[in-house]
């Protein structure tokens, strides 16, 4: 039976990734972080990954890594949407070490790139477009030469700037393949995002050389973005969570004829529908999460309700708590964008939500 409550754990770990962010990533410092030239916190990041394990959450303990399940890997993608920090955990720790996982884990090769994962002594990215969706065809801009040398090119890739491993999807002679090339080997050039706290680059290749890893690249790739795209919803979730927080707290505070602001009727209806939106995100994100922990066979249809319902909350919370806020809602120093932000660029991560409805609608099999 799908569980949807948290567990005492996930209570634990959700207080420990929250209180090391509070202290570590308050709005002020992450609004002043995305005007530097390190737009990535890897103080934070080293913190998340070493110290608190986050990093090796979904790895097998015999890998290394914590052996705990995605519902734990859920649980940190809300606190990092609350908080929005800027970390390459969905890059690394989620479309990375999820593409190793749908690989032959029992190779040398996976073992020891899940190993360093786990410990933070990694960072690493999945070379594939941040908007594409579950269930597409496989990428075929990189291609495999005769020597096995890499060449190509893959746009919007999320946290490759941050990246010291890179997994490409590559075709060659002998079909898909998935390759390990050090960043070092490749031309990483960040592209100005709309979510100033996950950077895409585009990925050039020219002649790289990389390590074959081995498995099926085709099941690799597909787990990489059906984790994702189900675990992403987490991450809404947190985000749509702290924009109704947020905006609750100031409209209690803001007096207007000599009352609170939130007093007045149409603000409370608007609200009300907003904390009810919310709830709904909070069942479907954990729904996929609950699914993708216990390999349920109703994954794919979790997938697409949690992504076809979260994504469109979170971007009208953030819409809500800018214009609820007024005119501070519009400034550069209240954080309220950088949520719109990325809840704008979440919308269109791993397949918008027309995308997954069309998809649903085909698992179900309703009629169109």
């Amino acid at each position: 039976m799908t569980d949807l409550l948290y567990s005492e754990i996930e209570e634990d770990l959700r207080a420990s990734v929250r209180d090391l962010l509070k202290a570590q990533a308050e709005p002020a410092a992450v609004i002043a972080r995305t005007e530097t030239a390190e737009p990535y916190d890897l103080k934070l990041w080293r913190t998340l990954a070493a110290d608190l394990g986050v990093a090796g959450l979904a790895i097998p303990e015999s890998l290394g890594g914590h052996g705990a399940s995605a519902r734990e890997v859920a649980v940190v993608l809300e606190e990092l949407g609350r908080s929005v920090a800027p970390v390459p955990f969905l890059g690394s720790a989620v479309l990375a070490t999820s593409a190793l996982l749908g690989a032959d884990t029992s190779s040398a090769v996976v073992a020891e790139l899940l190993g360093r994962l786990a410990s933070g002594d990694l960072i690493a990215a999945l070379a594939i477009p941040l908007t594409t969706a579950p269930g597409g065809d496989f990428p075929s801009t990189v291609t495999v030469a005769a020597d096995g040398t890499l060449t190509g090119r893959v746009t919007t890739v999320a946290d490759a700037s941050a990246a010291e491993v890179i997994l490409v999807p590559a075709v060659g002679a002998d079909g898909p393949a998935l390759y390990a090339v050090e960043a070092s080997a490749v031309s990483v050039t960040e592209l100005t995002s709309l979510d100033l706290t996950r950077r895409l680059s585009t990925v050039e290749l020219s002649g790289a050389a990389g390590r074959l890893v081995p498995g099926s690249a085709e099941a690799a790739v597909r787990n990489a973005l059906t984790t994702a795209a189900g675990l992403l919803a987490s991450e809404q979730l947190g985000l749509a969570e702290w924009c109704l927080n947020e905006t609750v707290a100031y409209l209690k505070t803001r007096y207007q004829f000599g009352r609170p602001v939130g007093s007045f009727q149409a603000l409370k209806h608007r609200l009300a529908d907003l904390y009810l939106a919310v709830v709904n995100a909070r069942a479907a994100a954990r729904y996929a999460a609950d699914s993708l922990a216990t390999a349920s066979e109703d994954v794919p249809v979790a997938v697409a309700v949690a992504q076809a319902r979260c994504s469109p909350i979170a971007v009208k919370a953030a819409e809500e708590a800018i214009q609820l806020h007024a005119g501070i809602g519009m400034t550069w120093e209240h954080p309220a964008h950088l949520y719109l932000k990325r809840a704008k660029s979440d919308e269109l991560a791993l397949g918008t939500a027309g995308r997954h409805r069309a998809a649903l609608a085909g698992l179900i099999n309703l009629p169109a």
